[in-house]
């Protein structure tokens, strides 16, 4: 069920993190645009961007190609099935022995610390691909021309704690935000060190230096934005999010299948799916029930209830609390099964050798029998992307008359 805000309201897309899952995401975002896109007859309205980890790199991607609002998803695409895993993913053994290095010898210089240390794999592929294929430049360009209005990355700040959120609008500063200590918003023009550092799992790759201070990924406090998206005055939300939950989970002794204590990259895969666990069925009840408070109250009250409550909470006319509508899409199918029978099938063995195959397929049969997390997250691969991507459209296909309804109600 959608839930309904006033016509003609600004749209926010957030997409949250996953490492390669996000290629999920691209599917959802682009069935979206094509689709839905073609059924309402007009280009599908996208106001403000909103990203953690891989889903920033995707939302600073389609933000950089606002100017092509029927292919931007499609470029997008394109690039993701195109990737190699052998040329992005490397071991960072430089960065290990570093790491390690420093520790058994209980030295810590903060003014001189190593410019490779803090992951297991290297970025530098990665890093590469993104700043040829994402022109960071155009993306102040499209939001001083209108194509939309904002574009948030969220990043953890190392030494506090705190999610930082990075906000690039057009007007160059920040809207009202609400006290949050958890949360700091910072006004910036983002750049590929912004989206790196949202990006930077724990773990698997080293720390991001933004203006001196080391930030990783944001999806330790926020793995999906809805916060941003509500403070840039959004009044519809689509929440994308790689992360399948199963309804219902079979406890009974015959389906205790692990015969033995999972061994390390097995707790690894999970460790991250726990550091990324978001809360965004609670934050989505929240709303709604907030939704249901201002529904009802002007139902009784009237259709100014919303601002004389507000005007007495102190919110300046309007701010404060509004209805906002709002979809969430989550994957169906589970992405760690999907990565361990890629990997084991023989069209990876033809697709990917040397070193960075078999290192795969050992991580693969280290993992559990029928599912393999730790490489749903390393996979940068473009079959697999490919089959994440169907996955994705096959997901927003089955909410195509949701997804209308949403867009009608919103844009008038």
């Amino acid at each position: 069920m959608v839930e309904k805000a006033p016509p003609t309201s600004p749209v926010a897309l957030v997409l949250a993190g996953g490492a390669a899952r996000g290629a999920y995401e691209v599917g959802v975002v682009q069935y979206i645009i094509e689709e839905v896109g073609k059924s309402l007859g007009r280009d599908v309205p996208l106001d403000i961007l909103c990203g953690t980890s891989i889903g920033a790199l995707n939302a600073c991607a389609l933000a950089a190609f606002a100017d092509d609002p029927k292919g931007r998803a499609r470029r997008l695409a394109r690039v993701w099935c195109d990737l190699r895993v052998e040329k992005l993913i490397q071991p960072d053994l430089r960065g290990v022995l570093s790491m390690g290095t420093r520790w058994l010898r209980g030295r810590r210089d903060a003014d001189t610390p190593p410019a490779r240390e803090g992951g297991l794999v290297d970025p530098a592929g990665l890093e590469r691909l993104i700043e040829a294929e994402i022109p960071f430049a155009r993306i102040d360009e499209h939001l001083q021309a209108g194509l939309f209005s904002a574009v948030t990355v969220s990043t953890t700040h190392i030494a506090s704690g705190r999610t930082i959120v990075f906000v690039h609008r057009r007007e160059r500063d920040l809207p009202p935000w609400s006290l949050d200590p958890t949360i700091t918003p910072r006004a910036v023009r983002i750049t590929p060190q912004h989206a790196f550092a949202s990006a930077a799992i724990p773990i698997l790759f080293r720390a991001v230096r933004i203006d001196g201070e080391l930030h990783c990924d944001g999806g330790l406090r926020q793995n999906v934005p809805l916060s941003p998206a509500r403070r840039l005055g959004a009044r519809g939300v689509i929440v994308v999010n790689p992360r399948h939950i199963e309804r219902r989970i079979d406890e009974s002794p015959a389906n205790g299948k692990v015969d033995a204590f999972p061994g390390p990259l097995f707790l690894i895969g999970k460790t991250l799916n726990a550091l990324l666990l978001d809360r965004i069925d609670t934050d989505l009840a929240r709303l709604r029930s907030i939704n249901d408070i201002l529904e009802a109250g002007c139902r009784r009250y009237g259709p100014d209830f919303v601002d004389e409550i507000n005007a007495a909470l102190g919110h300046p006319r309007g701010r404060g609390m509004r209805p906002m509508s709002s979809i969430l899409i989550r994957a169906s199918q589970d992405i760690g099964k999907l990565a361990a029978d890629y990997v084991r099938s023989p069209a990876f063995s033809k697709r990917v050798g040397g070193g960075t195959g078999r290192l795969l397929r050992r991580i693969a049969e280290r993992d559990a029998p029928d599912e393999a997390d730790l490489l749903s997250y390393l996979l940068f691969d473009g079959e697999f992307a490919s089959q994440l991507i169907e996955v994705g459209r096959a997901d927003a296909k089955a909410r195509h008359d949701e997804l209308c309804a949403f867009f009608t109600e919103l844009v008038a």
